[in-house]
């Protein structure tokens, strides 16, 4: 799914794609991905997007990225399977062409191992779908070449993403860290009895869920602190950090009666949906959302907005 969200998300921007992957069902989800990727980003920008890019599928992964500008590899979560694919592509890949992974945890150091490119490779780890949501975790090497994070964090910019630098390489980078820690004590709720999975779902998306889409963590703590801002926030909530609230680093035991009690729970919430009507209400919430966010100009309603204002100019210059 990531990777088709990548090819979306460069064919919606005019970008002409070559797809490989040896699953012979990837033509036809790329193609479902893509009609739901042209039916959200009609819906978001009030300026036309530049014609569509062609895509092309193909069984020669060396031949695919030999005059390539950007190469992006979203395979499995496994260090074997990628370093060899890299090894596959190092013969043709070009001397200037980033090779960007989408990688949720791996350090792009560790993916570089015995690559004869290795500072052409960074990690380029995204979030689905990529299509919509523009935050991308872009995460260099201390061999990464210098003009290597600027070219790429322009090609993103360019294909109306919101690229964030990591300052310093680390396992899960910024994003699933995060996510990590929520869903580790959503798990332990789950697990001692506290919430069902709709409940604890329900407190974010009715909750803190809605102001983090517009303003982040910080952000929202700065308001919680009053007209003293984040400073008395920290001084009034940050000794309550040493009491034994959180469950820290101690993740239940996903034994088989746990994982059948949140099965169970999930089925209930959402089993009378498929996975495409789930798929297609996200995009449908999020489109709503992020023009929401456009009128106010916050969050990533300003990217929408910048968009759409150099999609003007192009337009206009034509």
């Amino acid at each position: 799914m990531i990777g088709c969200g990548w090819a979306a998300r460069f064919v919606m921007h005019g970008w002409d794609v070559t797809v490989y992957d040896p699953d012979p069902q990837v033509p036809a989800r790329l193609a479902v991905v893509l009609d739901r990727a042209r039916g959200a980003l009609d819906r978001l920008y009030d300026q036309p997007l530049p014609a569509e890019g062609e895509v092309e599928f193909t069984d020669n992964v060396a031949a695919a990225v030999s005059d390539a500008d950007w190469v992006q590899e979203s395979l499995p979560e496994s260090l074997p399977i990628k370093r060899d694919l890299y090894s596959q592509v190092q013969g043709t890949l070009g001397g200037a062409t980033p090779l960007a992974s989408s990688t949720s945890g791996f350090k792009p150091s560790d993916l570089a191992v015995d690559f004869i490119r290795a500072p052409q490779l960074l990690v380029c780890h995204p979030f689905n779908p990529v299509y919509l949501l523009p935050v991308v975790e872009v995460v260099p090497t201390d061999i990464t070449h210098a003009d290597m994070v600027p070219s790429a964090t322009a090609i993103l910019t360019q294909i109306g993403m919101k690229p964030v630098v990591v300052r310093r390489e680390l396992d899960a980078h910024i994003g699933d860290r995060l996510l990590e820690a929520l869903w580790r004590e959503a798990l332990w709720l789950v697990a001692d009895g506290v919430a069902t999975t709709t409940e604890i779902d329900d407190v974010i998306r009715y909750g803190f869920g809605l102001r983090w889409a517009q303003m982040g963590l910080f952000e929202t703590y700065r308001i919680a602190g009053g007209e003293k801002g984040i400073r008395n926030f920290l001084t009034q909530f940050g000794p309550a950090l040493e009491w034994p609230w959180s469950k820290l680093t101690d993740v239940p035991d996903l034994d088989d009666g746990l994982i059948e009690k949140i099965t169970a729970q999930s089925d209930e919430q959402s089993g009378h949906r498929s996975i495409t009507e789930l798929e297609l209400r996200r995009d449908n919430n999020l489109v709503a959302i992020l023009r929401a966010l456009k009128k106010t100009n916050s969050g990533a309603g300003k990217l929408i907005n910048a968009m759409d204002a150099r999609l003007e100019r192009e337009t206009n210059h034509q």
